[in-house]
């Protein structure tokens, strides 16, 4: 198995390349001239940010309080050249309590569930660096297309068939 092993990244961020609608979206991990980006759905990058942050509140590692300085969210765009190491199957997040950091790790995707995956991603985060990552991963699901209000259906550039609203064509506003 090849292992790919971040210890605190320089940057560790969710991103995508493509259009709305064609977007492919990545984990991009990078450190001293190395870059590692792995392919996932958008579906995972949110319910990674999201389980961030739920873990974070669990161990007592919101960073979010009032108390807490104001975190800088990295809005630059994913670094060149970006080369997809492999495509993410699965993901587990765990709490090293020792040293009070986030440790994610994004296997490759198999064929079937009894197939040991061939690559791994692997990145230790404190938890302000996590809260940063989970807070840039929303925005980058939500900059994709909108959604209808009524049916929940994405709204296309040239409009959307709700059937909720008898057939009426909806238009995505700029």
């Amino acid at each position: 198995m090849l292992i790919h092993r971040f210890e605190r990244p320089r940057r560790f961020v969710a991103g995508t390349v493509g259009a709305p609608g064609e977007r492919t979206f990545f984990l991009q991990a990078s450190d001293g001239g190395r870059v590692t980006s792995v392919a996932l759905e958008k579906e995972q990058v949110l319910v990674l940010a999201e389980r961030l942050e739920a873990l974070l509140v669990e161990v007592g590692g919101d960073a979010g309080s009032g108390t807490a300085p104001e975190r800088t969210v990295d809005l630059d765009p994913l670094d060149q050249p970006i080369e997809e190491e492999f495509r993410v199957g699965t993901m587990t997040l765990a709490w090293e309590p020792e040293a009070g950091e986030i440790v994610v790790e994004a296997f490759a995707a198999t064929e079937d569930e009894d197939t040991e995956a061939s690559d791994m991603l692997v990145v230790t985060l404190r938890p302000e660096v996590a809260l940063e990552f989970a807070e840039r991963a929303k925005s980058v699901v939500a900059a994709g297309r909108p959604t209808c209000p009524f049916c929940g259906g994405v709204v296309e550039a040239e409009g959307h068939l709700c059937p909720r609203a008898n057939g009426f064509r909806r238009v995505a506003r700029e």
